[in-house]
């Protein structure tokens, strides 16, 4: 076969290659697309709901009951956690009575610090683990309407600098771990996931 016909039987073929790669790439796009949706699916997340006959709740004081206590951190958590609430649940009432719909009661149950992070044998990351324990009464629950009633714990690890002392971290961690806590209390207590 001469070089001509041999360059024109290659090209032929890198042709019909290219259809072929033309003709399934958006059915290949198609079909990964899908896969996704469907599979996202499983890890969706529902918005936060609170039936219609659920209208106050009394939100306590969130005291600090760690062995270590850092004496800024119950009084922003608190009012950050009736913020997010005031303002991702503005149809709710913040009331102080005790027949409120729903009573949120919780304490800072650890508050620790511990290494993380070692370089050359010596501390290079130290981690502060704050916990919440969370006591949730529903006026409702016999009836089963809304979040049924329960005790749990939220916690979340914060890491910084080993060179750093205590006190020089909590400055930088304060807003941190003011946000991420009153998240996951709201979460646990309002995100039906």
């Amino acid at each position: 076969m001469n070089e001509n016909k041999m360059c024109e039987v290659e090209r032929s073929m890198v042709k019909g290659q290219g259809k072929i790669r033309n003709f399934l790439l958006p059915f290949a796009l198609i079909s990964v697309l899908l896969f996704l949706a469907s599979s996202c699916k499983i890890y969706s997340f529902k918005d936060v709901s609170v039936p219609a006959q659920i209208k106050t709740i009394r939100i306590n004081f969130i005291e600090n009951k760690a062995r270590f206590v850092d004496p800024t951190l119950s009084p922003q958590l608190t009012d950050k956690f009736k913020q997010k609430v005031g303002s991702q649940l503005s149809r709710l009432t913040q009331v102080q009575s005790d027949d409120a719909d729903y009573i949120v009661d919780a304490y800072i149950s650890d508050y620790a610090v511990t290494t993380a992070g070692v370089s050359n044998q010596q501390a290079a990351t130290d981690r502060l683990t704050v916990s919440v324990h969370i006591m949730f009464k529903n006026k409702y629950s016999d009836q089963k309407i809304g979040t049924p009633d329960f005790e749990a714990d939220v916690s979340r690890n914060f890491d910084f600098s080993a060179s750093l002392n205590l006190n020089d971290a909590e400055a930088q961690l304060a807003t941190t771990i003011v946000s991420n806590m009153t998240d996951e209390m709201f979460n646990r207590i309002f995100s039906n996931w």
